[in-house]
């Protein structure tokens, strides 16, 4: 699915029910011919006192793994960085000991590689103010990359992948906290990827859609605006442009309030308030009202109108696709893909 056809996307799927009752779990089965990479949200990497833990290995299914890997997807499970940065960056040994628990975990288990989740803790941290931590930060991300590229993959003839999950830009004038252009070309050479959160731009306390498209623009314009970097270049490709397949719900008068819903739950309000379904012209995205016990809710939820649209923005950009996650949408969404 490459050239003038849809970008090849990459899906999250989240354990959040057992399996195998969990939607997503199936969805990746059903639907791993549309699929470069399937990344289920196992592992944390934690610090337990003086010690580096990975854990989620419980997670693993062996048989759910090797049939998306026989149909050609690559399985590459996403990994937090949960341990404190000190520990990391600054101890030589354990930054040695965080790569070679994530790469003989890969190794062990079959895996293609990985999606790596670090930025929004290292933010929280105060890592990303720090210039010499900074760097630092970047310079595992590298190794990292650089050591998962030493090993080859089980199941292909390629090495194990990383792919670096980052934030979307929000302002125009970039802050420390932000990943901006030049921290991209800094791990490109590194890397395979990096899953571009265009997504979650509206919260409880701003209620609004999900992923305007003129947000989901200035954010691909900021980080290819390095020198070095061109929209046709490699780096775009590089681009998983984030696609939520969730909604969400938010309440519009008593205060603020709502959260995240599923296909499930959106389909069940239809049926119950059967609200008039709006299109926004401004962040183009579908949305409906609707009143509970006197609380006024504002509900945004992609379409296939709306996927659409981004769809052909990451087309037009030469991007591919990063999915959260595929348990969550409507089984139809599949057909835009």
């Amino acid at each position: 699915m490459q050239g003038h056809h849809h970008p090849p996307p990459q899906a999250s799927v989240s354990p959040s029910l057992p399996l195998p009752n969990s939607k997503g779990y199936d969805m990746a089965k059903l639907f791993s011919a549309k699929l470069t990479h399937i990344s289920p949200v196992w592992y944390d990497l934690k610090s337990d006192r003086n010690m580096l833990v990975l854990e989620g290995e419980h997670n693993f299914d062996a048989t759910w793994v090797s049939e998306l890997q026989g149909n050609g997807s690559l399985v590459v499970p996403r990994v937090v960085l949960e341990a404190f940065p000190a520990v990391i960056l600054l101890e030589k040994m354990q930054k040695a000991k965080a790569i070679d628990l994530i790469v003989s975990e890969c190794r062990d288990k079959g895996y293609d590689g990985i999606v790596l989740e670090s930025w929004s803790r290292w933010a929280v941290y105060g890592v990303l103010d720090d210039p010499e931590l900074r760097y630092m930060a970047l310079q595992f991300v590298k190794q990292l990359g650089e050591a998962l590229h030493s090993i080859s993959s089980k199941s292909s003839n390629r090495h194990l992948e990383l792919i670096y999950v980052i934030p979307a830009p929000r302002m125009k004038e970039l802050s420390n906290q932000d990943f901006g252009p030049e921290d991209l070309l800094q791990l490109a050479d590194s890397l395979d990827g990096f899953s571009l959160m265009t997504y979650d731009f509206s919260g409880p306390q701003n209620p609004g859609p999900s992923a305007p498209l003129k947000w989901v623009q200035h954010s691909l314009t900021t980080l290819l605006s390095a020198k070095g970097s061109s929209p046709s270049g490699n780096h775009s490709r590089m681009i998983f442009l984030g696609i939520n397949f969730y909604g969400n719900d938010f309440l519009l008068s008593r205060g603020s309030g709502g959260g995240a819903i599923t296909g499930r739950d959106f389909v069940h309000l239809l049926e119950k308030y059967k609200p008039s379904l709006q299109w926004d012209e401004k962040s183009l995205e579908h949305f409906f009202i609707y009143s509970h016990e006197g609380v006024r809710h504002a509900v945004f939820f992609p379409t296939l109108m709306s996927l659409s649209v981004r769809l052909d923005e990451a087309r037009n950009w030469g991007t591919g696709l990063s999915i959260w996650e595929i348990g969550q949408g409507l089984d139809f969404f599949f057909d835009v893909l």
